[in-house]
């Protein structure tokens, strides 16, 4: 990439069916592209992912996967002169390691309360009973008196 000239691009594919981006974020189904150029100011990485990863609901407290996607353009600068915000400096050897990169990026689409399902009714408040499985008698109660 750095011997080629300015605008040329090349498109890098992933698909793994589980990857473990280190130290937190295990998914499945992880699939996306990277689409990586060289400008004046060095190498311009615009990313498209998506993935699952294991999460337990808010509300019922069952186990799923949550589906993460992301898009994200980030510049790996020649030079201190061309670093953006990000600070990413392209390494001696011009070898991009990506992985904390699209691991932050999929962190950040973690929702703060994952929820199983839009419908999930949750727990009853009295018993615990998952009101998913089973209605029990305080929820019965409670939906006679409102």
């Amino acid at each position: 990439m750095l011997n080629q000239s300015i605008g040329y691009y090349r498109d890098i594919h992933f698909e793994y069916p589980e990857i473990d981006l280190k130290p937190d974020l295990p998914l499945n189904n992880f699939s996306g592209v990277a689409r990586v150029t060289r400008t004046p100011q060095g190498i311009l990485v615009q990313g498209k992912f998506q993935g699952e990863t294991p999460s337990e609901c808010v509300r019922c407290l069952n186990g799923f996967q949550q589906p993460l996607q992301t898009d994200f353009s980030e510049l790996y600068a020649f030079d201190e002169r061309s670093i953006t915000d990000s600070g990413l400096l392209l390494p001696e050897d011009a070898n991009l390691e990506m992985e904390e990169l699209v691991r932050e990026y999929m962190l950040i689409e973690m929702p703060m309360t994952p929820v199983c399902t839009p419908d999930c009714i949750g727990l009853c408040s009295v018993c615990g009973q998952n009101l998913n499985e089973e209605l029990c008698e305080h929820y019965r109660q409670e939906q006679r008196e409102s």
